[in-house]
């Protein structure tokens, strides 16, 4: 069956922030560095960087993330949020408050006019999530 997944891109914090995410969601966290491929990285500082990371929530979310070494182009994510809907509203809180530690917020988290909770915050990783609780 095919799949969405988000993939997120970073200079150099894709496994702090994917070590965050379990903590947040939970699940299995799997991570390859650039140094387990040795053709892919020219120096030896960055063999650390993530290549790949993925993380399987028991909810069976997938999010994945990579940092960006020296020489290959990296931009920002903007223009993109990581939406997270389907749980209930006490669920969704958990996942807010755990989510808001040294995040801005852009939308607190309230009753928004379709029913449930919502609200939209930038972590402090810099990527931009929405969060939905079904009404109840």
């Amino acid at each position: 069956m095919p799949a969405l997944n988000p993939y997120l891109s970073f200079r150099t914090e894709a496994r702090q922030a994917m070590e965050f995410y379990q903590s947040v969601l939970g699940g299995d966290l799997d991570i390859s560095v650039f140094g387990d491929f040795p053709d892919m990285v020219q120096d030896p500082s960055q063999r650390e960087l993530v290549m790949h990371a993925q993380l399987n929530t028991p909810d069976g979310l997938v999010l994945m993330a990579s940092d960006t070494p020296d020489g290959m182009t990296y931009e920002k994510p903007q223009g993109i949020s990581v939406s997270l809907s389907g749980n209930t509203q006490e669920r969704t809180q958990e996942v807010w408050d755990r989510l808001s530690e040294g995040a801005t917020i852009t939308m607190p988290l309230d009753t928004p006019p379709w029913g449930g909770t919502f609200g939209m915050l930038v972590d402090r990783f810099g990527i931009a999530w929405m969060l939905h609780g079904d009404p109840e």
